[in-house]
């Protein structure tokens, strides 16, 4: 394998390795979009379209080439049924061109892979961001929604005491009114009857006046009778 074939082999590797790194559960999307949004990768990033189309130029063209030599070799060599060793050869550089093919063709595939998922990372961060800011304000919102309705409550329920308050002292001053009158009249009752009383000791004693001045004039008339009869 020459070195430049050596080179794209390892770059395969490491995509592997990379993949393998997104896939597995190693760190959480926001800590993969810390690292994304690093100095360092910020400054590649500022090239990162230019080395991305670059290198995919360049597996292309070994891509091609990897399917020039298959065409080439493909084709079968007269000489090789007259001489082993060239049949040997031309099956082993077939063999070189289909690994070459197959290398270039998996690293293409790979370095596509890597950059979706990149995309994907990020965006599943961001996403995430999203929610939780959208949770922390949901839940806000909730807390002042309580505290509002807990305030609300209480002042209901200030206004209902301060209600009930004012019916209390109404009922009160009412009953107080009530317990004036009611006091106003049994004075006046009181008064009646001290005057009803009065009255009838009066009638009384002019009742035994005349009972005793008719008395008297019964004592008269009879003491009248009975000279008249002498």
């Amino acid at each position: 394998m020459s070195l430049v074939w050596t080179l794209i082999a390892t770059f395969l590797y490491v995509e592997i390795a990379i993949v393998l790194l997104f896939v597995l559960p190693i760190a959480s999307p926001s800590r993969w979009q810390r690292f994304f949004k690093s100095r360092f990768l910020e400054m590649i990033n500022r090239q990162a379209q230019i080395y991305f189309y670059l290198l995919f130029g360049v597996l292309i063209l070994f891509l091609l080439e990897a399917i020039r030599e298959m065409r080439k070799y493909s084709q079968s060599d007269p000489n090789s049924e007259a001489h082993p060793n060239v049949g040997m050869q031309h099956s082993m550089r077939l063999f070189r061109a289909q690994r070459n093919f197959y290398i270039t063709g998996f690293s293409i595939f790979l370095i596509l892979v890597i950059r979706r998922l990149i995309m994907l990372i990020s965006t599943q961060a961001t996403l995430l961001a999203q929610s939780e800011a959208s949770l922390r304000q949901a839940q806000s919102a909730s807390t002042a929604a309580r505290t509002l309705l807990s305030q609300q409550k209480d002042k209901e329920t200030e206004e209902e005491n301060s209600d009930e308050k004012a019916k209390t002292e109404k009922l009160i001053g009412d009953l107080k009114n009530k317990l004036k009158e009611m006091g106003s009249e049994l004075d006046r009752e009181r008064k009646d009857k001290a005057a009803v009383i009065s009255q009838a000791e009066g009638l009384t004693k002019e009742f035994d006046r005349v009972t005793e001045e008719y008395s008297k004039m019964q004592r008269n008339l009879t003491i009248g009778d009975s000279r008249k009869d002498e």
